[in-house]
This record gives structure tokens, sequence and C-alpha cells, in this order.
């Protein structure tokens, strides 16, 4: 079987679990490709290839603008080609399975059949820091969870979520993020801590940070991927209104993973039915 993944990716979440999902199906003998989403780069069309795989983190209970732009740009389908979501938010909300409706309904009108959506709970890089020990327990957990889903991509077997009214309008209204981001982003900007490294702008998946007399400027195709400030090496990118949600600075994924007693009290219940499911 071959496979191809399409992956966008921000801050490195999405991209290792497509990277530990393709290197599993290698393991059972597939061949898999694996292409960015970025906005200067053209995938290849999944044409010839057997199956494929959508990574994108989940974004307000939504996919990411670059993947719906993708999504709409992808060559039809010239045979069955089955399809696998997968997709990365930081808590476990059965919200966030509204985030596979529209890249559903996209794929269905080039003639692509859907055929499972995958999910991974992974560290927050915007609204707050998890702790080191919920990280690692994330990481471990979908280190157990990928290779029982590469089992399942390889039958060709998969399950599909079911959104009724009320994820629809959640997802639907909290769309605004859509046109609101490119008008928040234009107003980040670095702080005197810059250094004038460059990372940022390097980065960047949507291209919209230029580097300008040694400081990073802003354009206005921000996509909320939040790359530049949570990986900003001096912690010197302010991120407009959002900035009391903003995190900076990788996770080790170093230590004990958290006990059930040390999950946080925001969406514990949510936490603990994720951790103890994945882990049984």
């Amino acid at each position: 079987m071959r496979i191809i993944v399409y992956c966008f990716s921000g801050t490195g979440n999405t991209r290792w679990v497509c990277e530990r999902l393709s290197a599993e199906l290698r393991s059972i003998g597939h061949t898999v490709d694996l292409f960015p989403i970025k906005a200067e780069f053209a995938p290849p069309p999944a044409n010839g290839y057997d199956g494929m795989l959508l990574g994108y983190p989940v974004h307000a209970f939504n996919a990411p603008v670059p993947v719906l732009k993708f999504l709409k740009k992808l060559p039809a389908a010239h045979k069955y080609l089955p399809v696998w979501l997968v997709r990365t938010s930081g808590e476990p909300l059965k919200l966030n399975e509204a985030a596979g409706i529209t890249p559903k309904r996209l794929l269905k009108a080039r003639g692509y059949t859907v055929k499972g959506e995958l999910h991974y709970v992974m560290p927050y890089n915007i609204i707050f820091r998890h702790p080191d020990g919920m990280a690692v327990r994330m990481r471990e957990d979908a280190e157990r969870a990928i290779p029982r889903d590469a089992a399942l991509i390889s039958a060709g077997k998969g399950e599909l979520c079911k959104n009724g009214a009320f994820r629809r309008m959640v997802s639907f209204t909290l769309r605004v993020e859509h046109p609101a981001m490119p008008l928040i982003g234009r107003r980040f900007k670095a702080t005197e801590k810059c250094v004038g490294c460059g990372k940022c702008a390097s980065l960047c998946p949507q291209g919209n940070i230029k580097m300008v007399n040694g400081k990073p400027q802003f354009g206005k195709s921000c996509a909320a991927c939040m790359g530049c400030a949570f990986l900003c090496p001096q912690d010197a990118v302010k991120i407009s209104l959002l900035n009391g949600w903003r995190v900076n600075g990788a996770y080790t994924f170093e230590g004990a993973p958290a006990a059930d007693g040390e999950v946080i009290r925001y969406c514990r219940k949510s936490y603990l039915r994720y951790f103890h499911k994945m882990e049984e």
C-alpha cells in the first residue's frame, strides 16, 4: 500500500504525530510519503497512492484556514481513495470532533472517501502551559495509540465522528477566527528581547513573517499556528489581543507522566477519560 500524508503543523505536535504514524506504517510494509502544507509549497497530488492521511491541529473546534484552502485546491481523485483525518488538540473535548465537518465535506466533493478520524491530545501551545507530567502522559499515550491506529489504516478501517446541531453551531460560531486572525496577526510584534535570529520567519508555515532590518515583520496571512511565539528562543513575540494566552518554550517531554491525582482541574474528567481509554 502506498500512502501520502499531508500535514499542517505550526509548533510541531501534529508533525510529530504524522511522522510517528508514517514510521509505524513503514514498519509494517507500506510506502509512505509525507509532505507539509505550506503557503509556498505545492504538495504532489494524491493520485497514484492507495491511501491518504490529512494531519492538522484543531483551531477553535475547526480545521485551520491553510488546510481548508489546500483541500479546495486538491486535485480530484481519479479512483476510490480512502482518507484518514489525523487531528491534534490541547484538550479531549468532544467538540473537537467538529473540526472534521468541513474537511469531510470538501474531500467528498472532490471524490475522496473519508474512512476514519484519529484524534490525539497534545500539550497546548496557546491558552496556558500544561504541566510537564501532563505533556509526558499525552506523548506516551499517543505512542501507545499509534500502532493500533496504523493497524486500522493498514486494514482500511476506521470510524467517523457524528456531529449534531450543537457541535455544528459552536464550530460555526467560532469560525470567526478565520477572518479575525489575519487582522490580529498583523499586530503581532517583537519586543526589545528580539535578537534578530529569524527563527520565527523560517518556521512560519504561512510565510507570513519577513525579516526587515533585523526584526520580524508580520504580514496579513496569520493562521494562528503560534509557532512564532511558542518557539521564539528569546520569548520576544507578543501576540496582540491574545497575549494573555501566550505560551513560550517547547516541551521537553522528560520526567514521569502525571498520575490521575496530578491531572489539572481544567477539563479534568475529559482528560482522565481520554487517558484511561488510550491506556486500555
